[in-house]
């Protein structure tokens, strides 16, 4: 065991991480079912203005994980967890006063790149402080924290919203002020390591490469998927992070090792997240939408019932914890995979515009629920199986960067198979065609995972043995 861990109590650095990841993860949906009222108050009808209340969270949180997470490397962690932690809770308070949309939206940024500074030091505190044995469990329950608190973003939303839009944001001031508290008087100090600083210019170019990207996705529907500024911004995108992967085997100073992409472990369990992000961030989407638009429930009623799911995630994380030991993480993430396309097909045949929750919703959620409670954990616990010390945090938010551009994804494939369907007809139509199509990606997922996880053999990490030993 490392002198890290010998001096830290690793069950106290999770809680004390876990803790501030619910802040990051909990703002990816708790601010939707805000939206309207936050219109109502601040005196804005558009919805496209409104949407950058979410999008802008969303662009700049995947654009800044991979700079933040490589430029972190060389921190102490601590530090480096506890800026962002400040950073959060400060642009949470400020976006709860905030007198007007272009206010809120500027704090949202803020918050964002609090989030990306937060999400992979924290990660990174967790695998230098855990036992070498005990790191994947530990993986596990940090993703764990993290899908639970972003599929229960709906459920708090609407609850939240119920007092006032401006809790939704408030909510995260205690939070984040404990998590600073007990931070500063738990968590170790992990040092950073002597990596050379990151190119800039790779740095800028996969920040603006993700963010147009991003850009493309959240506001395809609106600008139109054919129109010129949608090419153009996601061709864009595409080219930034080309020219990324051309430099990276050819610089001295690569953002992200390019030993570091040949660990079979990290880059199929990284890509097998992407796919499965899209079908995540449609279900979310979809079955809100499904709720309140086609059947007209309240977002505080929408909320207790989508809760069912994501109750189970904690739960089958330690199922997935027993169950990876004796049949390995690509079987139990493609049974999870296959578990919740399943969902999804329920929904598409079982769902009436007529409302039939039991029947009709409630055991696609529970098998949605089921499904990323095996995949989402083992997947992030997988991907970080073999970083060494000095990739914790760059490999974790890679990974992460892939959740976020998933989540964008599936949310705008949703959007465009829905269109604007008209009369409940039309809607149980749109909504079917979204939830096959969200089937398919969920057994995509399962078919990566069957053949890029069949074993964890990989390529030796970058840095070594020795180094995965002495972090």
């Amino acid at each position: 065991m490392s002198n890290v861990s010998q001096r830290a109590r690793p069950g106290v650095v999770l809680a004390v991480v876990c803790s501030a990841v619910v802040l990051a993860s909990l703002d990816l949906f708790i601010v939707n079912v805000a939206l309207p009222d936050i219109g109502r108050e601040l005196g804005e009808s558009d919805l496209a203005t409104l949407s950058w209340v979410l999008n802008a969270y969303a662009i700049v949180y995947a654009a800044l994980l991979v700079v933040l997470g490589r430029v972190a490397e060389r921190w102490d962690r601590r530090t480096g967890f506890l800026a962002g932690v400040v950073l959060f809770t400060v642009a949470s308070a400020a976006c709860g006063a905030a007198d007007s949309i272009e206010a809120l939206v500027a704090f949202r940024i803020v918050q964002a790149a609090g989030a990306a500074l937060l999400t992979p030091t924290s990660l990174g505190l967790v695998l230098a402080t855990a036992p070498p044995e005990r790191r994947q469990a530990s993986v596990r329950t940090w993703a764990a924290v993290g899908g639970l608190a972003a599929a229960l973003g709906p459920v708090v939303g609407g609850l939240l919203v119920a007092a006032s839009w401006r809790w939704v944001f408030l909510v995260n001031v205690p939070i984040g002020l404990l998590a600073l508290v007990a931070g500063l008087r738990l968590l170790p100090q992990v040092p950073g390591h002597p990596v050379r600083r990151p190119s800039l210019v790779e740095a800028g170019l996969v920040t603006g490469g993700i963010a147009l990207i991003t850009l493309a996705l959240v506001e395809g529907e609106r600008w139109g998927w054919g129109a010129p500024e949608t090419v153009l911004v996601g061709v864009g995108g595409i080219a930034a992070l080309a020219v990324v992967a051309w430099l990276l085997p050819r610089s001295d100073r690569p953002l992200v090792d390019p030993a570091l992409l040949r660990v079979r472990s990290f880059a199929g369990a990284a890509t097998a997240m992407l796919v499965f992000s899209t079908a995540f961030g449609g279900m979310l989407l979809s079955i809100v939408l499904w709720e309140q638009e086609v059947w007209g429930w309240s977002a505080v009623r929408t909320g207790l019932a989508i809760a069912p799911g994501p109750l189970l995630v904690p739960v089958l994380a330690a199922v997935a914890g027993r169950l990876i030991p004796r049949y390995g993480s690509g079987r139990v993430a493609t049974v999870g995979s296959l578990v919740f396309a399943s969902g999804f097909a329920w929904w598409a045949i079982g769902a009436s515009a007529t409302p039939n929750y039991p029947a009709g919703v409630l055991g696609g959620m529970v098998l949605t629920g089921i499904g990323v409670g095996l995949v989402l954990p083992t997947l992030m616990a997988t991907a970080t199986a073999d970083l060494p010390p000095s990739s914790f945090a760059t490999g974790s938010a890679v990974v992460n960067m892939l959740r976020q551009v998933g989540l964008a994804i599936g949310v705008a494939i949703t959007v465009a198979v829905l269109g604007t369907p008209i009369g409940p007809d039309a809607a149980e139509d749109a909504f079917a065609r979204a939830w096959w199509v969200l089937t398919a990606l969920g057994v995509g997922s399962g078919l990566l995972t069957a053949v890029l996880l069949r074993r964890r053999a990989s390529a030796p990490a970058p840095g070594g043995e020795e180094a995965l030993a002495t972090p």
